[in-house]
């Protein structure tokens, strides 16, 4: 299952994907990990040092090895020049699968050791000085959209995506990739802004999201995301000290998090576990068609000198038989 986590800066949405993902791999479930944030602390957050942080490879770096890979032998995309961040598999594309090893992964991920376990990291590639300009931050993150677009996972297997802060997840269709996107709030009035701001925009694509109340003090606090965010709150977080020792550097073992912490990280599994269980994957499929249409329309076919509408498989429809059936070369 794929699972996003968003939220306005500074609303302590890495930290809040890295104890899930230890959460997971604690659980003995396989994990992909993704950080697709402008600010790159994903790997921190997972226990890397500055120096580990830095030499994990930019995904976007390698987006021609990954357009040839994914493009197979395809025959409705004549070149991997022709593939755009939202180009959908069709017959003969190759797919990715968490469990594998795959020439992508090989470029781009890394094998990060937790306290239970090792999960593959990915990353974007930090926003850079030579990229002020003249390059947006949306056209790193099409290497992550391509390649979800191509991953397909089985119902005890894990995406974790770190996206980028606020509205910024819906300037591609990326945002519609997810069975559960959990958006992480302040009890504050701009922590709830941009859960508004979000559920606007993601309601008419049937996007799951439930808000997870972060930085919660007291009882005020919850009855604030309450009144705000409904049924939508799915569960709280407060001070943790295990969580200011890892932002030190120095954190126990996992099993060390507190008790009320693990519950509500399991509160978030289980929620994301229920949403896989209804995946409309015909619906999955029309969304991806949709954007890539229209991006097709919008910039792609003049950009790439194609017509790419030509490259939607339309008898193709991805499915959880997939994920069992390697293709790998």
């Amino acid at each position: 299952m794929k699972i996003a986590f968003v939220g306005k800066g500074g609303s302590g949405k890495t930290t809040l994907s890295s104890l899930f993902i230890r959460h997971l791999t604690a659980n003995e479930a396989p994990v992909l990990a993704v950080d697709a944030d402008i600010n790159q602390h994903l790997g921190a957050a997972l226990g890397l040092d500055d120096a580990e942080s830095a030499a994990l490879p930019a995904m976007g770096a390698h987006l021609p090895l990954i357009k040839e890979y994914l493009r197979g032998s395809n025959p409705r995309i004549a070149s991997a020049e022709t593939m755009i961040k939202t180009t959908p598999p069709g017959t003969g594309s190759r797919l990715l699968r968490i469990r594998e090893d795959n020439p992508v992964y090989g470029a781009c991920a890394r094998h990060v050791a937790l306290d239970d376990g090792d999960i593959r990291l990915m990353a974007t590639g930090p926003f850079t000085e030579s990229d002020l300009g003249v390059a947006c931050y949306h056209s790193k993150v099409g290497a992550v959209e391509l390649c979800l677009n191509h991953l397909v996972d089985g119902p005890e297997e894990f995406v974790v995506v770190d996206m980028t802060a606020g509205s910024d997840s819906f300037a591609s269709g990326m945002f519609t990739r997810f069975d559960m996107t959990f958006l992480v709030a302040e009890p504050t009035r701009k922590g709830i802004s941009v859960y508004r701001q979000y559920k606007d925009y993601a309601r008419d694509f049937g996007v799951a999201l439930k808000v997870v109340g972060n930085k919660v003090r007291d009882a005020d606090d919850l009855e604030f995301l309450r009144a705000e965010a409904g049924d939508d709150l799915l569960v709280t977080v407060g001070h943790s000290d295990w969580v200011r020792a890892m932002e030190k550097g120095r954190p126990p073992r996992f099993e060390m998090l507190e008790a009320e912490n693990r519950l509500a990280l399991q509160s978030l599994q289980n929620a994301a576990e229920d949403s896989y269980a209804h995946r409309d994957w015909e619906r999955y499929m029309r969304q991806m068609v949709h954007f890539h249409l229209k991006n097709a329309a919008s910039w792609g076919n003049e950009r790439t000198g194609a017509d790419l509408a030509s490259q939607v498989d339309p008898a193709f429809v991805l499915s959880e038989q997939y994920a069992e059936v390697s293709t790998a070369s």
